[in-house]
């Protein structure tokens, strides 16, 4: 079977924004290959027997996505890149539930640089990075989109250009101004949990 190109994803994408269900069953078992590379993507970074899955992860993505009716569908990178966000307030929901029964205790830290990009280490606190990127998001919200399609996402500098609309150079100089701002903060908010 001929691997569908990212128009015909982009149309199943519009038609099932406008009603049609029968879109969204063509479409998932197309897109379901590439969701589970971003959930095993995210759970690499996780602790080892996290309660999530990464079945689990894309199984609660999809509910979200089914019931996302509203969306205006852009293209393929729109929809992974919301995708990716889901997984990552999914991740962030159960570490800050995880949190909250500890009651505390040592955090490990994160550091951002060129090497997350391309994977993402263990033990990462993705409440951290996401409670810093929330910050970010009110300073200067392209900047922490970039953060979040690049990094959390996996989209390449080409794919967050079309996603935001934007030149890759944009793209890439917001990478570098974002991960030195969040490396700045981040490292402010270690220097206050000592």
């Amino acid at each position: 079977m001929e691997s569908p190109t990212s128009q015909q994803i982009t149309q199943l994408l519009q038609a099932w924004g406008q009603g049609e269900e029968a879109a969204l069953n063509r479409l998932l078992p197309i897109v379901n290959q590439e969701l589970r590379r971003l959930a095993r993507r995210y759970m690499f970074g996780e602790r080892v027997g996290h309660t999530l899955q990464t079945t689990t992860l894309v199984n609660e993505a999809y509910l979200r996505l089914v019931n996302a009716r509203e969306v205006n569908w852009q293209n393929r990178a729109h929809f992974f890149a919301l995708s990716a966000q889901l997984m990552r307030r999914i991740l962030v929901d159960s570490a800050r539930a995880r949190r909250e029964q500890k009651r505390g205790g040592g955090n490990p830290k994160v550091t951002l640089d060129e090497g997350l990009v391309g994977a993402q280490q263990k033990g990462e606190d993705l409440v951290a990075l996401d409670d810093a990127l929330k910050t970010f998001a009110q300073v200067d919200p392209r900047k922490s989109r970039v953060v979040e399609l690049r990094f959390f996402g996996g989209l390449s500098v080409e794919e967050t250009a079309e996603v935001l609309q934007v030149h890759p150079n944009t793209v890439l100089r917001d990478w570098r101004l974002a991960k030195m701002w969040l490396k700045r903060e981040m490292s402010k908010a270690q220097v206050n949990d000592s």
